[in-house]
């Protein structure tokens, strides 16, 4: 008996002190080195305090969490840099705060070129990218690509024409917003072709504005049409003309114009907000035929009911392209179409074979 006990006893001392928890160190899959993974497992201890420590640039160890599960996985992110090495320290606390246990742990922060759970997103750009080469040097090589009319923009001749009839000016509106705004860059874009025909047809062109960066630029574009059409000194700098940074005062003056010179043709091409209605009714009121375009979804409606022409969404920014005939416009905007054609194509076949209770296709894009 005497021996059995001795030996029970010699058992659980050996099991108690080979009690060891588990405290692990590792670099962030998939990121850009800002952040390291700490994994630990002392639920063989149970211990009523888990304390989390750092090492600084002096050596010292600095606490950075407590810890209150017995097992997990904490991410540091506090000013963690790539390349860098950092030190931690998981130390066991009993209930009158004796240290049970404690170990360290050292890793490299390290910056990943690719993010492995978006290979899907790799994919497409890739094939994008190729689809966008392509056409490019398609065009380039003289091949010619197909792109669909936009009636707004074939209805530019036709309101140059009416206005030189009936001696009338032209009105062009880029929107309401500044030269951050890639409406306001296309409507100044449409501007340049529009001020061309304008000079060639010898026709009066007002282009008020409310932004001063626009004003400058507006300027440009249009003396720089004239130009292109051989016709430099029918070029007025007063065509261009500022009014103010209001919304309502500039859409006011906006109105007075229209109503005081009744322009056979408007144009409304940019950012719009709840002037849009004003503007378009104003128009509409006196006669002119109106082309509008925006990509402003909430605004659109206004412009469809009360405009003669509307270039819807990305219509408005295609316009470049479709107007300019550039090769690089061209093949960009040819290869974003078939861009948008595959991400259609595999949303049908994604809804298909759910349909038919099959996920390879959901699984593999919600992992990659």
């Amino acid at each position: 008996m005497r021996r059995i006990l001795i030996c029970l006893f010699l058992f659980y001392s050996i099991l108690l002190f080979s009690q060891e928890f588990i405290f692990t160190a590792k670099d962030k899959p998939n990121d850009d080195g800002s952040a390291i993974l700490i994994e630990w497992d002392a639920s063989d201890y149970e211990p009523d305090k888990i304390i989390l420590e750092r090492q600084d640039t002096k050596g010292n160890f600095l606490e950075i969490k407590k810890l209150s599960d017995f097992l997990g996985v904490f991410e540091d992110g506090n000013d963690i840099n790539a390349g860098k090495t950092y030190f931690y320290r998981l130390s066991l606390y009993d209930v009158v705060g004796n240290l049970i246990s404690q170990k360290s742990a050292q890793i490299t922060a390290e910056a990943q070129w690719f993010n492995t759970e978006k290979i899907s997103l790799l994919i497409m750009t890739i094939i994008l990218t190729a689809a966008i080469i392509y056409f490019i040097y398609s065009a380039r090589s003289g091949k010619e690509l197909y792109i669909r009319k936009i009636s707004g923009l074939e209805s530019m001749e036709e309101s140059v024409g009416r206005a030189t009839e009936m001696g009338r000016p032209i009105l062009f509106i880029p929107g309401t917003l500044d030269l951050d705004d890639m409406q306001t860059i296309a409507g100044l874009t449409i501007l340049g072709k529009l001020a061309q025909k304008v000079a060639e047809y010898n026709t009066k062109l007002l282009v008020p504005v409310c932004r001063s960066m626009v004003l400058s630029t507006a300027k440009e574009v249009v003396e720089e049409a004239y130009l292109k059409a051989g016709n430099p000194d029918a070029y007025d700098p007063d065509s261009v003309f500022y009014l103010t940074d209001d919304q309502f005062g500039y859409v006011a003056g906006v109105d007075g114009i229209i109503v005081r010179e009744k322009p056979a043709a408007n144009f409304f091409l940019g950012a719009f907000y709840a002037e849009s209605l004003i503007l378009a009714e104003t128009g509409f009121a006196s006669g002119s035929i109106q082309t509008a375009g925006t990509a402003m979804p909430s605004q659109l409606p206004f412009f469809v009911v009360a405009c003669d022409y509307t270039l819807i969404g990305e219509e408005l920014f295609a316009a470049s392209a479709y107007l300019s005939k550039d090769p690089h416009q061209l093949g960009s905007l040819k290869g974003q179409d078939l861009g948008k054609a595959i991400f259609v194509i595999v949303l049908l076949i994604g809804v298909i074979l759910e349909i038919f209770n099959v996920h390879i296709l959901k699984d593999f894009l919600s992992l990659h």
